[in-house]
């Protein structure tokens, strides 16, 4: 929750999004790694930004702080369509002046029966051109029956290169540092410190169709398989999701992630690993 002035008005937001998600993997692999990286890579990109009204969660506004405003009172904006509007997916929008977003993920594979839930929480530094986010999470990865435990952790940073929530073309290039705050032993974590980098962009086709789009890559320097063998392992990542505003607070989603990354096998050795998950949705506020 922050506080912001505009003009005269004084304002108090808190935005709150719970998100979630299941999908149709059409092939997988049980790599933890994987599993994690993949995770990570919708976690740091879930960093989902609120452009406009709120998505969720409530919104106090306080008036009265001189006679100007309770004499000439602002007219209020009727409310804007949702567009953080992705689960999967990563947008182009940054958080405006004066708005902390928290999101919540829960991502089961109904398969395996693994779960990882992340929480994101994004500061506008100050404004639109500059975001922080920090995400934690936890993860139960049932491959090794060591129940469940902290999953790795991300801090995020994304420059607001073109465009904004205004705007038909908005590119918004994220930087993070993944931390092996998992245990690699349990197949919760990577086992070392990463890289990663993300592109999204976002296109406004018409008034009822958003589309984003999705290109990244991931570099883990000593990363660890459950036995302890270590190695340098990458990954890349694709995504695309199309938006239909079937009304101004509802969407509906069909969302498309790829995934291919190297999972350690032997000491100095990885094997490259593929992951495609297909994902429709809504989301209403």
């Amino acid at each position: 929750m922050v506080t912001a002035r505009e003009g005269d008005m004084f304002q108090v937001n808190l935005k709150i999004n719970f998100n979630i998600n299941w999908g149709v993997p059409l092939f997988a692999t049980s790599s933890p790694l994987l599993r994690l990286l993949v995770s990570l890579v919708v976690v740091a990109a879930l960093s989902l930004p609120l452009s406009g009204a709120a998505a969720s969660g409530s919104e106090t506004c306080c008036s009265g702080l001189s006679p100007d405003v309770d004499a000439h009172p602002v007219a209020a904006k009727p409310p804007g369509p949702i567009q953080d509007n992705s689960f999967l997916v990563e947008e182009a929008y940054n958080q405006e002046f004066g708005v902390v977003q928290h999101i919540s993920n829960f991502t089961r594979d109904f398969t395996s029966h693994s779960w990882i839930y992340t929480f994101t929480q994004e500061w506008p530094v100050p404004g639109l051109k500059h975001q922080l986010s920090c995400t934690v999470g936890a993860v139960n990865n049932t491959n090794f029956h060591r129940g469940s435990g902290v999953a790795d952790s991300a801090l995020n940073y994304r420059y607001q290169l073109i465009g904004s929530g205004e705007t038909k073309l908005a590119v918004a290039p994220r930087l993070s540092l993944l931390a092996p705050t998992g245990s690699a032993a349990a197949g919760r974590g990577s086992g070392g410190y990463g890289l990663q980098i993300n592109i999204p962009a976002s296109v406004v086709i018409n008034s009822k169709l958003v589309t984003h789009w999705n290109i990244g890559a991931t570099v883990v320097r000593r990363a660890a398989d459950d036995k302890g063998d270590r190695a340098t392992a990458t990954a890349y990542n694709l995504g695309q999701s199309f938006v239909w505003l079937a009304k101004p607070r509802l969407n509906f989603l069909l969302e498309t992630v790829y995934a291919g990354v190297e999972s350690v096998v032997a000491p100095g050795c990885t094997r490259l690993v593929h992951d495609l998950l297909v994902s429709p949705g809504v989301r209403w506020a």
